[in-house]
């Protein structure tokens, strides 16, 4: 699914977000809700970047006013009956254009999948795409920053305990 959102990008930097667990749903400009495994991961588009809802709880990669940026390489966190593994990277792809015209060629193609283009500039995207794997749910995101030629990725797995 592909969408232009009427806000302008909100995000300014990979540098600038953050990751929270457990947060209420925060106002989307999109949202795409899937099913995967018989559960429902609704991918939401914020005006600082993502939200994934799976059930009661939720994972944000945004730029929160009330958190330092600042992305964990590597999480792992036990919540309830699920273990959550979190992975992200920041890339300056040599060819920038190219590699966020293939992410979203990629997602279009997924009907589980989400990319929301932002006004002022074509490769101004947050992209989401979710898939069932062995024994539970996962999602990747990208947000690119064309002003900076970055590329945030992140890696989400959810499985039970």
């Amino acid at each position: 699914m592909r969408k232009t959102i009427d806000t302008r990008f909100a995000d300014s930097r990979a540098a600038d977000l953050s990751l929270a667990y457990g947060l209420r749903p925060l106002p989307a400009l999109g949202t795409h809700t899937v099913t995967l495994g018989g559960l429902s991961v609704e991918l939401r588009i914020l005006g600082a970047s993502h939200q994934v809802v799976l059930g009661d709880w939720s994972e944000t990669v945004a730029c929160l006013p009330d958190r330092p940026g600042a992305l964990p390489a590597r999480e792992e966190q036990v919540v309830g009956d699920y273990v959550v593994r979190f992975a992200a990277r920041c890339d300056r792809p040599a060819d920038f254009g190219a590699e966020v015209s293939r992410v979203i060629a990629a997602c279009e193609a997924d009907q589980n999948a989400f990319v929301a283009e932002f006004p002022g500039s074509p490769l101004a995207v947050t992209a989401l795409s979710a898939a069932v794997v062995d024994n539970g749910v996962a999602w990747q995101t990208w947000h690119a920053y064309p002003q900076a030629g970055e590329l945030v990725y992140t890696k989400s797995v959810v499985s039970p305990r």
